[in-house]
């Protein structure tokens, strides 16, 4: 009975003591945000069709459409309103290696770094 005491004791020490995995969120204090009206009038202008923004782990998440038609989940710094993380679904009849890795890079990675 004691050794499960002191297991039960040590494993909740040890856990509470972990350093914390949530330091990926966004920390902006609430006071300096802008408001998400602001973010949707950035976007659209960029031709996005915003479908939703919400709050997540202190950071803005906005869910839509590109200016090419691709899915996109996005997060956002809500004070500063820039770029945290960007995920994309391609269209299957996207062309959208060359706009976003250049002509360089998109050679290189079609053909695997080697010249054509």
């Amino acid at each position: 009975m004691n050794t499960r005491l002191l297991m039960t004791t040590l494993l909740t020490a040890s856990l509470l003591s972990s350093p914390s995995f949530a330091d990926d969120d966004c920390n902006d204090p609430v006071a300096q945000w802008q408001p998400k009206k602001v973010l949707r009038e950035k976007l659209e202008a960029e031709g996005w069709k915003v479908q939703r923004i919400k709050v997540d782990d202190g950071c803005y998440e906005v869910k839509g459409y590109d200016q090419n038609g691709n899915k996109v989940k996005a997060e956002y710094f809500p004070a500063s309103l820039r770029l945290r993380k960007l995920e994309i679904k391609f269209d299957k009849d996207a062309v959208n290696t060359e706009e976003l890795y250049g002509t360089e890079q998109k050679r290189n990675l079609t053909n695997n770094g080697d010249q054509p």
